[in-house]
C-alpha cells in the first residue's frame, strides 16, 4: 500500500496541466451505453474510478479499449455479432464506486432491464438512489427490490414530468440519459445545475438526443429513437483545479492551472479572493497568486452554483492558516468531517458542533503521519502537509487515487517537496 510523503515549506510556482473531470467522465462512460456504435472520448482522466467503470462496461458486454493515439483517448464499442449485453451491475464493483449506479438508464432505456446492486452508504454519509428510482417510476419503468438489488424493467420508457425531492447529480444524469430515449417529452424539476450535467447533456445531444435547459433547475428532453456513436474532449476538472489553487494560495506561490474554467469556479473563486488572493483568469487557464496574507472566511456548502461541497475539507485547512476564524457549515453530508481528527494531530484548532465546524485561524501546523478517510479528505491532508513544519505522511492514499491523478507529479513539478512510496 502506498502512502505521500510531504516536507512543508516550498513556495509553488509554475504551471499545473488540469486533468480531464471525474464526475463528468463517469456519466459519459455510462452514456457510451446509449449509441449504436462505438464512441470514443479524449482527455479521460486516469483515475481508479474510471478503471473501475471500464471494468463494468466490460463486464456488460462493451469493449474497451485504452489505446488509440493518446493514454487519455477511450473507445467504447457495443457487442456486436451474437453477443449479448449482461444487463446486471454487481455488487462487487457497486460497493467499490456508487457512480456504478450510472449504468441503470442507459440500460433500461435501450433493452429495456437493468438489474444494479444497491450501493447503499459510504464514508460521508447515506446517499440513496431513490430519486432516480422515482424518475424511472415516472418515466413508466417497474422497479422491484430484491436481496440488495435493484431490477428495473420498461418495455419502453414514456415521457413524463419528474420533479426532484432535491437536485441529486447522479439521479438527475440517470434519468436524462433514460429519457434521451423514451417516447414523448420528460420534463424534469428542479434538476442539478452543476457543469457536469451541462456536460453529460451536450455529450449526447451530439449522438442526436434533443435536451434543453441543462445547467439550468428545468431540463427538457425530447425522446428520440436512436442515438449515435460521438467524439468528445471531457471538460477540465474544476475539484482538481479548486484543489490546486488552495494549494497555491496557502504557499504564497504563483501557479497557472491549465485548462480551468473560471466560469466553472465562481465561488471557489469568491472565497479565495475574499480570502486576499489574486486569481485571474488568462488565456487557456487561470493564475492564482498569493503573498501568504490570508484572512478568514465563511462557508456553507451548497449545491451548485453555491460553494461545492468537494471544496469544504481544502478550504478547512487554509482556514487554519488564515488569519481570524472562520465557521464552515457542510450543508451536503452528514459525515464529512472525518479529516479533522486527523488535521487536529497536525496542530489545528477545529470545533464540530453537528453540522458546524468553527476553525481557528493562525495555527501553526506541523508534519505527523495521518489518515485519509475519503477522496477530499486525503487531498485537504496534502495541504496542511505542504505548509506543516517537518515531514507529514499521509496513509491510504488509495482514497486519493479515485480522484487525483497524479498528484505528486503534479505538486513536485511547481516546487512542492512531495513523494509517493511504500508504507
Amino acid at each position: 500500500m502506498d502512502k505521500i510523503v510531504v516536507e512543508g515549506g516550498g513556495r509553488l510556482v509554475g504551471r499545473i496541466p488540469i486533468s480531464g473531470a471525474k464526475n463528468a467522465a463517469l456519466p459519459l462512460l455510462a452514456a457510451a451505453l446509449l449509441p449504436t456504435g462505438p464512441s470514443t472520448f479524449k482527455n479521460v482522466p486516469q483515475l481508479a474510478d474510471v478503471r473501475t467503470m471500464g471494468k463494468l462496461l466490460r463486464m456488460l458486454g462493451w469493449t474497451v479499449d485504452e489505446g488509440g493515439k493518446s493514454k487519455t483517448d477511450l473507445t467504447i464499442a457495443p457487442p456486436t455479432g451474437k453477443k449479448k449485453p449482461k444487463l446486471e451491475a454487481p455488487y462487487d464493483l457497486v460497493k467499490t464506486m456508487r457512480a456504478s449506479v450510472l449504468v441503470l438508464g442507459p440500460l433500461v432505456a435501450r433493452y429495456g432491464r437493468a438489474r444494479v446492486s444497491l450501493p447503499g452508504g459510504c464514508a460521508i454519509g447515506a446517499r440513496p438512489i431513490d430519486q432516480h428510482l422515482k424518475g424511472l417510476q415516472a418515466l413508466g419503468a417497474t422497479v422491484t427490490l430484491d436481496h440488495g438489488y435493484v431490477e428495473v424493467t420498461a418495455k419502453r420508457l414514456k415521457g413524463a414530468t419528474i420533479v426532484l425531492d432535491m437536485p441529486t447529480v447522479t439521479g438527475c444524469e440517470n434519468l436524462i440519459m433514460a429519457a434521451a430515449l423514451a417516447k414523448g417529452r420528460t420534463v424534469i424539476e428542479n434538476a442539478a445545475r452543476e457543469p457536469e450535467v451541462e456536460e453529460l447533456a451536450t455529450v449526447l445531444n451530439k449522438m442526436g438526443a434533443k435536451i434543453k435547459g441543462a445547467g439550468s433547475p428545468l431540463i427538457t428532453i425530447e425522446g428520440v429513437d436512436e442515438l449515435l456513436p460521438i467524439e468528445h474532449a471531457i471538460m477540465p476538472d474544476r475539484i482538481e483545479a479548486g484543489t490546486f489553487a488552495v494549494a497555491a494560495a496557502m504557499t504564497k506561490g504563483d501557479v497557472l492551472l491549465d485548462g480551468a474554467r473560471p466560469e466553472h469556479l465562481e465561488a471557489v473563486i469568491a472565497k479565495l479572493r475574499a480570502s486576499g488572493v489574486t486569481v485571474a483568469a488568462e488565456a487557456g487557464g487561470v493564475r492564482v497568486r498569493s503573498n501568504g496574507d490570508l484572512t478568514a472566511v465563511d462557508i456553507i456548502t451548497q449545491p451548485h452554483p453555491g460553494f461545492p461541497t468537494d471544496m469544504q475539507a481544502q478550504f478547512m485547512v487554509m482556514a487554519c492558516i488564515a488569519k481570524g476564524q472562520s465557521v464552515i457549515r457542510e450543508m451536503i453530508f452528514e459525515n464529512r468531517y472525518m479529516h479533522v481528527p486527523e488535521l487536529g494531530r497536525m496542530g489545528a484548532d477545529i470545533h464540530i458542533d453537528g453540522r458546524v465546524a468553527v476553525v481557528k485561524g493562525g495555527m501553526k501546523l506541523t508534519g505527523a503521519s495521518v489518515m485519509a478517510t475519503d477522496l477530499r479528505a486525503s487531498a485537504s491532508l496534502i495541504l496542511a502537509g505542504l505548509v506543516a513544519s517537518g515531514k507529514t505522511e499521509v496513509l491510504r492514499v488509495y482514497h486519493l487515487d479515485r480522484g487525483y491523478e497524479a498528484i505528486e507529479k503534479k505538486l513536485k513539478a511547481v516546487g512542492a517537496k512531495i513523494k509517493r512510496a511504500r508504507q
